[in-house]
């Protein structure tokens, strides 16, 4: 089972509740909800939540590691192959497109990274600034990543120095998916841009009440070329007054969950599509295709 979605559009719920119906494991595919210490700023299912049905792959990862895709898939191998050991039926819900991309159709096999060509790259990432590396990038990579993404453009000038080919060359070519054989029963949640955009805002509200305030002070350090380094309300809790950082993180993650949803339309046209209007109506509609 796949149940992808926008961010605060219902997919912890809807995952929860039909894994409890089935006898499942609800897996994460969300690229921010691996981090340990930023439960509440990613959303994470609650510890009540987790102990109504087994959760696997939230919080399992420190902000300050450098994860990767690559490794999501080695993960979600691991918890999908453990899940059907233990007789359970693998609920993957979350809102990244290359997590699930990752689950149906496969990564392209990277190249291993020498350490001191990391360190390397890293440093000259310090040294001239994400947008000079850039241009230092192969015109196949280059023309693909925006220049003010420092996570993505150094990870392209590490693929180019240890192997002397762009990193557009290696992505050519897909490994086996995780899912590879196996049938699979696919939801995208969809909601109303207005109707998503007021969500967005009471949880951030209500995350503001309930420790994000102490997770983002914990991260204040966080190199910005990590990937935890984007977690939606991260930047504005850290800079703004607590009225400012609502509205300037409302917007910004109404911004992202656009983005999602165009992956979505894009690359899951061929999904089952659900109205999540009235809730009441997804459970029902997902078992309906399951049994």
């Amino acid at each position: 089972m796949l149940i992808a979605g926008p961010t605060a559009s219902g997919k912890s719920r809807a995952a929860l509740e039909l894994a409890e119906r089935i006898g499942g494991v609800v897996i994460n595919a969300d690229s921010m909800q691996v981090y340990r210490e930023a439960p509440v700023l990613t959303a994470q299912p609650s510890k009540e939540d987790q102990a109504r049905v087994p959760h696997r792959l939230y919080g399992h990862v420190s902000a300050r590691e450098a994860y990767s895709v690559g490794r999501y898939q080695a993960d979600a191998q691991q918890a999908f192959d453990e899940a059907r050991a233990a007789g359970r039926v693998a609920v993957f819900a979350g809102g990244t497109g290359l997590y699930f991309a990752a689950l149906t159709e496969g990564l392209s096999e990277m190249p291993p990274v020498p350490a001191p060509i990391r360190a390397e790259a890293r440093a000259r990432l310090d040294a001239i600034g994400v947008a000079a590396l850039h241009a230092e990038l192969d015109p196949a990579d280059a023309s693909r990543l925006r220049p003010s993404d420092p996570q993505r453009v150094l990870r392209a000038y590490e693929i180019l120095r240890a192997t002397g080919r762009p990193l557009a060359h290696w992505q050519a070519t897909k490994g086996k998916p995780v899912l590879d054989g196996t049938r699979v029963a696919k939801f995208v949640l969809d909601l109303d841009r207005a109707a998503l955009r007021e969500r967005i805002r009471a949880r951030f509200e209500a995350m503001l009440d309930q420790g994000a305030l102490d997770e983002a002070a914990a991260l204040e350090d966080l190199d910005p070329a990590l990937p935890a380094a984007k977690i939606l309300g991260l930047r504005e809790i850290s800079r703004l007054p607590r009225h400012e950082a609502v509205r300037a993180a409302t917007i910004a993650t109404g911004q992202f969950a656009k983005r999602q949803s165009t992956w979505f339309r894009n690359r899951m046209a061929d999904w089952n599509w659900l109205d999540v209007q009235d809730f009441g109506n997804i459970i029902p509609a997902m078992l309906q295709e399951v049994t």
